[in-house]
Parts: C-alpha cells; structure tokens; sequence
C-alpha cells in the first residue's frame, strides 16, 4: 500500500486549492488535492513539504492531521494521510505538474469531478468549512 501526504491549503478567504490532474498520468483530467507518495525513510510531514515544493514551487507548513482515507485503484492500494497546510507566499504559486489550479469552497467542490478516494476529503470539507 502506498501512503500519500494530502494537503489542504486554505487561503483567508476559506478557499481550499485544487489541482487538475495532467495528461499522461493516472486518473488524467480529474481533481486533486496537492500532495504525493511518501518516500522511504520521510516523514508524512516531510513528504508533503517536498511535495508541495516540487508540485507548486512553494514552501509549507504542515499544520493538524485531519483525517486518514485508504482506497483500491486498479494501479494500486492507497491510503492517504490528509493534514491542514500553510503557504506564506501564496501568490507565487506555479502549477509545476497539474495542469491548473483552482481556489474553490468545500460547498463548490461538488462541480469538479475527483478521484474516488478525494470524495470522503470533500465530505469531511463540507462539514468542517
């Protein structure tokens, strides 16, 4: 099973960053939440720092564990680690593997197709946002 660092970033109008899904990979075209696969000998708060860096070019805070969301996909067993996280430079935010980013409200999440592990994320959102 592979472990995925999740993060929710939330800027201060209570808008939660999207990603959209490239071409060329798993699951292309849908959703995301920023994160990615936890390497050997990290950390789950260090995996998602690297991540955020390597996918938005950006350095972050890992802030609260939220919630833990195990799924089975043809390409594998995951389960991912969902925490709160905090960018300091929001406006310098580059789309470095997705091929868009969006900020959107829990409540408009629903307009935006996602993986089926994300939905269980977006149903904790909605009741927490």
């Amino acid at each position: 099973m592979k472990i995925v660092g999740t993060a929710i970033i939330v800027n201060d109008k209570d808008e939660i960053l999207i990603g959209q899904r490239p071409e060329g990979k798993a699951l292309p075209g849908l959703w995301e939440f920023p994160g990615g696969k936890q390497e050997e000998g990290e950390t789950i708060e260090q995996c998602i720092m690297r991540e955020i860096k390597e996918e938005l070019d950006v350095c972050c805070e890992v802030k609260e564990f939220l919630l833990e969301v195990s799924k089975e996909y043809e390409h594998g067993d995951f389960k991912l680690l969902v925490y709160k996280a905090k960018i300091k430079d929001v406006e310098n935010l580059k789309a470095l593997v997705h091929q868009d980013l969006k900020w959107v409200t829990a409540k408009d999440m629903v307009n935006f197709e996602f993986p089926p592990a994300d939905i269980e994320i977006i149903e904790f959102l909605q009741n927490k946002f």
